[in-house]
């Protein structure tokens, strides 16, 4: 049998918590020691808590999840957050335990008015198929990841790809395998990006997210990068990429 799903737990928190305003969720809902990783809110609870009355104070505050994944005991929410004019790509990732909230991480950027492929960072396919797939596709990431993206071996990039297809929703980067190769060998030789290690494998069905920490532009950074996989290829590319502050809210780290 397969275990109970921890997606109503994670919505009823996000509609009531945050959306009615209901306290008594939070209580009921999230652990009193719950870990935060977000850098800027206070971990346990009552920091969650004090985040939520920072929210009251936002324009027009929306939010709204498009892509949900779950790898027990982590729930994945992929997310646009809508302050005012603002946007924002947002990947919330949420450990539950005994029907509670008991540990948080997430990364965040803003969307760009334009792209080089003329999508947004959130568009595209969300439904989640190919169950019985997940293992092997969480395997598939974890190789390209370790292979191309932290050792280097760009050699290897087509047993990953079908073809030159792949799309695209990074927000700096066209289409196609052969955008990532120039992409990739631009930061082999003297770039700005580098991946250092996995820290987190999130996968279910067709989507896997790599959570994984590395240097962009000299600054160290969080890489939140969520594939859709189709017939054992990688076929589509959502990603974000936060800065690591040098001082946190809290002694948790980001991941």
């Amino acid at each position: 049998m397969a275990p109970a799903s921890n997606k109503p737990v994670v919505f009823e928190f996000l509609e009531r918590g945050f959306g009615q305003g209901d306290l008594s969720v939070f209580e009921h809902l999230v652990a009193e020691d719950y870990i935060q990783h977000n850098p800027f809110i206070q971990t346990g609870r009552k920091g969650l808590l004090a985040f939520r009355e920072v929210l009251q104070t936002f324009e027009d505050n929306e939010f709204r999840p498009i892509r949900v994944i779950e790898d027990d005991p982590i729930v994945l929410l992929h997310c646009e957050w809508r302050t005012g004019a603002q946007r924002r790509a947002v990947f919330e990732m949420l450990r539950v335990h005994n029907g509670q909230l008991v540990e948080h991480w997430d990364a965040m950027q803003d969307q760009p008015a334009s792209t080089p492929h003329g999508r947004t960072m959130l568009d595209g396919p969300a439904e989640v198929i190919d169950h019985d797939k997940t293992e092997r596709n969480k395997a598939l990431v974890k190789d390209f990841v370790n292979a191309v993206l932290i050792e280097g071996k760009h050699l290897r990039l087509a047993e990953f790809f079908d073809g030159d297809r792949y799309i695209q929703h990074s927000p700096n980067l066209a289409d196609g395998v052969a955008a990532l190769r120039a992409h990739l060998s631009a930061g082999q030789n003297g770039g700005t990006a580098h991946y250092n290690a996995i820290h987190r494998l999130v996968g279910e069905g067709n989507f896997v997210l790599a959570q994984c920490a590395g240097v962009s532009g000299g600054t160290p950074c969080a890489f939140y990068d969520l594939y859709r996989l189709e017939n054992g290829k990688l076929a589509e590319h959502w990603d974000i990429v936060q800065p690591i502050p040098a001082t946190f809210a809290h002694n948790n780290g980001m991941f």
